[in-house]
């Protein structure tokens, strides 16, 4: 079973991959951060900075994941069809 379960799209989450170089995800309620930037790194094959997670209002796991390299976030979220 996959830990990263989709993308998570606001205007907030938009504004992260603009300013920050950050894409937001759901993720596994289990899943810990070592695990969740595995995961992202193996699958997009990009090297991730830092996850941050937090458990949502309505029980899910958000992690918030930052990217090295400029623009690294956007290049992701126009392939994953975000933009």
């Amino acid at each position: 079973m996959s830990i990263i379960l989709h993308p998570f799209v606001t205007e907030k989450a938009t504004f992260h991959i603009e300013d920050e170089n950050k894409l937001q995800f759901v993720v596994d309620i289990n899943a810990t951060k070592g695990q969740i930037k595995k995961e992202i790194e193996e699958l997009y094959d990009i090297p991730v900075l830092s996850v941050r997670t937090m458990i949502t209002m309505k029980g899910k796991k958000k992690a918030i994941v930052a990217f090295e390299g400029d623009n690294t976030a956007g290049e992701l979220a126009s392939k994953l069809g975000i933009f």
